[in-house]
């Protein structure tokens, strides 16, 4: 759409590079081409906007196959109008002087005209063809058909229209004949699919039975290792209990040398004392009887008398702590001639 700006009483028209504007005033074409830019009067002025781009016409029509099936079509065409003076001349693309605004929608009627020359010979190639081949091969030549006619097309070239290029994207069945259709295949598919499944799975078992197989050789592995370690404890221990009891046995030992060395120097020791106390006692004993015989040998010599009074003497050293004596008339006359007789006796 043209840019219009208001100055006055003038009006200024400046087009973009995609649209062909032509002027028009008093019957006579004033200006016309592509990007233009002028000033005009509106009272006077008559305006053509052709766009020339590219345009892309979405089609989707149905068919019927040889075997009378419904098919769709989904085909897209590319369109630009190629003689803008042309296409002004034959349709209306006039626009509104003061606002720009587009008096009709010529677009709609090529847009039109091609959908049914399009769609012509894709109806007669189709009917012409079985569904299975249509719907395997049919889209190569429905689209060199449309795409022949599109550009042989005489009343095409009368608007100035030119046909860029012919897409036929799909042509379907109905969706329930589809499905049918796609049955064998998905079948095919889930077969191969349940096939890969099953695979998976057996390999899956191989793989869980070689796990398996692993952990019980781990737990072999480990019981042998537990069972060695079971063996080296046992080892280890029986050792340090020998060791303990050759310990035990040389303290014993040891002791009981100790102990012997010491019975025998406390025997050595006694036997030099009981040597010792021996020969005291029979250097005493010795000491005594020399005494006892010098005391002998003294009283050998003596007179009886005295030898008597020595021995009451001894005697009554050997007699108790005697407090007091009472001494009787008949005793005191007994010793008295017990000691007269003897004087006389001597």
């Amino acid at each position: 759409m043209a840019d219009i700006s208001r100055r006055f009483f003038l009006r200024h028209l400046r087009s973009t590079p995609t649209n062909w504007v032509r002027h028009h005033a008093k019957g006579k074409v004033k200006r016309e081409g592509v990007g233009l830019s002028f000033w005009y009067r509106p009272l006077t002025a008559v305006l053509s906007e052709v766009p020339v781009d590219d345009r892309e016409l979405p089609l989707l029509f149905h068919a019927r196959t040889s075997d009378f099936t419904d098919v769709t079509v989904q085909a897209t065409v590319t369109y630009r109008v190629a003689e803008p003076a042309v296409a002004a001349s034959r349709l209306d693309f006039s626009i509104h002087p003061q606002s720009g605004v587009a008096s009709s929608r010529p677009l709609d009627q090529v847009a039109t005209l091609l959908a049914e020359l399009a769609q012509q010979p894709a109806l007669d190639l189709l009917a012409r063809l079985p569904l299975a081949e249509a719907l395997t091969a049919g889209i190569s030549p429905v689209r060199e058909a449309v795409s022949a006619a599109l550009a042989d097309d005489p009343r095409l070239a009368d608007l100035g229209v030119a046909v860029v290029s012919a897409r036929v994207v799909a042509i379907r069945p109905e969706p329930e004949l589809e499905r049918a259709l796609q049955t064998p295949t998905r079948e095919t598919v889930q077969a191969e699919a349940d096939r890969a499944t099953y695979a998976r799975r057996a390999q899956a078992v191989e793989q869980e039975r070689a796990i398996a197989e692993n952990e019980l050789q781990n737990k072999i592995e480990l019981a042998r290792r537990e069972q060695q370690l079971v063996e080296q404890h046992g080892a280890n221990s029986r050792r340090q209990a020998e060791l303990d009891a050759a310990a035990q046995l040389a303290a014993a030992q040891g002791a009981a040398e100790r102990e012997r060395v010491a019975a025998t120097a406390q025997a050595e020791q006694e036997k030099l004392l009981a040597d010792a106390r021996a020969n005291a006692v029979r250097v005493v004993g010795l000491a005594e009887a020399e005494k006892e015989a010098a005391r002998v040998g003294a009283y050998r010599d003596l007179p009886p008398g005295v030898l008597q009074a020595l021995t009451v003497q001894e005697f009554a050293g050997q007699l108790p702590d005697i407090q007091s004596l009472t001494i009787t008339p008949d005793v005191l006359t007994q010793l008295l001639a017990k000691l007269s007789g003897g004087t006389e006796s001597r």
